[in-house]
């Protein structure tokens, strides 16, 4: 019997050095790339403590002693995400965080200042009843569809608003809030380039509702790129990220 063999049956598991790591990081990435997805679910975590029940009560305290003291921990270098973790951790979830809204009558420039105020790439077009009516991009303001849209319909680039150059909302890419949450950041990449996009709406089916759809949340490649430890664009450029991601898990 070989020595992989033994190991084998003592559960014993050997050692991974550092350059097959990277190897099997970018063979695993390089599968994503071609939409093998793996949908099984990790194993579970160890369970975390039971919460308190019953009367709120305040947590054990104390005070340092004489000659203690406290100090900082270093700043962490690691990608604050990796291409295994769930890909919750990468979505902008819509009942945490408000979405940034615009109505779709709003001039561009009206929209691109919205979008510096609250430092996003993206605001929902909605209407009174807060209707999805669609999604703009800076891409889509700082691009040529404005000077495009201006020159075909004979108006100045002035007079160009918001609903004329979104992405209205039945032609988004549109992800099934279920299969997220058994999908991993690596999956949400893979995705995205399938497409072609830089972002991907998340939905989640009304169970009494079933033709009623609520947006639960979003994908940006930025932000993606962002939390990968992926230094910001200064010029945003769809190809370009995902090949920056692609160089950052090969090396």
């Amino acid at each position: 019997m070989s020595k992989k063999q033994t190991d084998d049956r003592q559960g014993t598991v050997a050692p991974i050095t550092e350059s097959s790591a990277a190897k099997e990081r970018k063979d695993h990435f390089l599968q994503l790339m071609f939409f093998q997805a793996h949908r099984e679910v990790g194993a579970p975590s160890h369970s975390p403590p039971e919460p308190m029940t019953g009367d709120y009560v305040p947590l054990p305290h104390s005070t340092a002693k004489r000659g203690e003291g406290y100090s900082l921990p270093l700043p962490s270098t690691a990608a604050p995400v990796q291409l295994e973790f769930p890909a919750t951790n990468v979505m902008t979830d819509l009942r945490r965080v408000s979405a940034v809204t615009i109505d779709p009558d709003k001039s561009i420039a009206q929209a691109n200042q919205v979008m510096i105020a609250h430092r996003v790439r993206a605001l929902f077009v909605i209407d009174a009843a807060r209707r999805l009516l669609g999604l703009i991009t800076s891409t889509d303001i700082l691009g040529e569809r404005p000077i495009l849209f201006a020159q075909g319909r004979g108006i100045r680039y002035d007079e160009v608003v918001v609903g004329d150059i979104m992405t209205p909302a039945d032609s988004l890419e549109v992800l099934d809030l279920n299969d997220v949450l058994r999908a991993r950041v690596g999956d949400i990449i893979a995705s995205l380039k399938l497409a072609g996009r830089q972002h991907a709406l998340v939905v989640e089916t009304s169970a009494d509702k079933p033709a009623q759809r609520i947006a639960r949340g979003i994908f940006s490649l930025t932000q993606i790129a962002r939390q990968l430890g992926i230094p910001a664009q200064q010029v945003h450029d769809i190809a370009r990220t995902f090949a920056e991601i692609e160089a950052a898990i090969a090396s």
